[in-house]
């Protein structure tokens, strides 16, 4: 029987009624939206013509006017029941607008009107997977490939079945029977989710040419602390396509593999790639930190600030950079950046404490010296021990003023 797109179109020997026959002449020319006025006369000279509402909705259809022609459908087989063309169409209507539940009866009367057509059981088995029933889609799709093997629409079905109960070595081998080596990647999701990052990674290894797969197999390298497996990956994805996301795992990888230049490049990188980017300012800052390129790391974290002005953590890093580096007048103005935010921490009022002590600003670093003893509760001994001694010394220095 003939095939209009993923339709059928139902043949009966050619009406005398002109509407239909010139309906019928515009649909086998491929003009659904002339046939449509010319059916819709049909339907209204004779309501009850199952043929004029069938082949309204087929019109209806081509022009993807689904809602309109659901119910053309539905009152075909109200005028018609079990009508086979009808409720195939009308199934693989309701599918097309995700309506598997509802599809699932007028499917499963084709696919037992037709039981050895191909056509009407993969529907049927599609409805049950949309539907939720993927045991039993499974037992339909395995129909299917048994009676042709070749079909890749019933192997692919079968694939996502099995996938969807987490049968995951079998869907992996449907999917390849299928050749859509694409679904594997789904499979490598599920390996996952299911803390099988070994089989996950062996799929993976499949993409040599997918720059985000490759980066996927690389954090997970990373992730396994195989760095000198996880390089040669997250190189070759960002080669192929740089990102922020790419070049940080890269940058991880060369830490770990104790490569500090070429993590250093790659995060400097990132952020020139992505200047309004806090995190990437914040990890450059704190790799050149740990460096002790103080200056340098400074900068990243006083943009951090600038991007987000409420960010404690930037404003705590920028602060500290900047008072070992001697920079005091301006880590003091840092500092007063947190407590204008109110989220002072014993350590705050001790670096304030330092710089204004260094700053020779005595009254004013005694005071922070004791702010920090009244709230560290003992959690810093050796800072406490340096504020008691600083202390004394300074009320000794003030007295002799």
């Amino acid at each position: 029987m003939p095939v209009c797109g993923a339709l059928l179109l139902l043949l009966v020997f050619a009406p005398s009624d002109d509407y239909l026959s010139d309906a019928l002449k515009a649909l086998d020319a491929h003009q659904p939206a002339v046939a449509e006025p010319l059916l819709r006369k049909a339907v209204e000279a004779d309501p009850k013509d199952y043929f004029a509402h069938f082949n309204l909705a087929l019109a209806l259809s081509l022009q993807q006017k689904d809602a309109e022609a659901i119910p053309e459908l539905r009152k075909t087989l109200e005028l018609k029941p079990g009508l086979y063309e009808a409720d195939l169409n009308l199934g693989i209507l309701l599918l097309r607008d995700k309506m598997p539940a509802d599809a699932l009866p007028v499917l499963k009367e084709a696919a037992e009107t037709k039981p050895t057509e191909t056509r009407p059981n993969l529907y049927y088995a599609q409805a049950l997977l949309e539907s939720g029933d993927a045991a039993q889609a499974e037992l339909r799709y395995l129909a299917l490939v048994a009676a042709d093997q070749k079909s890749t629409a019933a192997q692919l079905g079968l694939a996502r079945a099995l996938l969807r109960q987490s049968k995951l070595p079998e869907a992996a081998d449907h999917f390849r029977a299928a050749g859509f080596k694409d679904g594997l990647l789904d499979v490598a999701a599920e390996y996952e989710k299911s803390g099988r990052k070994s089989e996950a990674m062996t799929i993976y290894r499949e993409f040599p040419e997918n720059a985000a797969v490759r980066e996927r197999l690389g954090q997970l390298l990373v992730d396994d602390k195989n760095a000198a497996a996880a390089i040669p990956n997250l190189e070759g994805a960002v080669r192929a396509a740089p990102t922020t996301a790419n070049r940080l795992a890269l940058a991880d990888a060369y830490k770990m593999a104790k490569d500090v230049p070429k993590m250093l490049e790659q995060l400097q990188l990132a952020a020139t790639a992505d200047p309004g980017n806090h995190d990437v300012r914040m990890a450059y800052g704190r790799s050149l930190r740990d460096e002790h390129k103080l200056l340098p790391a400074a900068q990243q974290f006083l943009a951090a600030t600038k991007i987000k002005p409420d960010s404690v953590p930037a404003w705590n890093e920028l602060a500290s950079a900047l008072i070992i580096n001697e920079n005091y007048a301006e880590g003091l103005t840092a500092l007063d950046h947190i407590r204008a935010l109110g989220k002072e921490i014993p350590g705050n009022y001790f670096l304030r404490a330092i710089t204004l002590d260094k700053l020779k600003l005595k009254p004013q670093a005694l005071a922070a010296y004791q702010q920090f003893l009244a709230s560290d509760d003992n959690a810093h001994p050796d800072q406490e021990f340096q504020a008691r001694q600083r202390m004394r010394i300074i009320e000794n220095e003030l007295k002799k003023r």
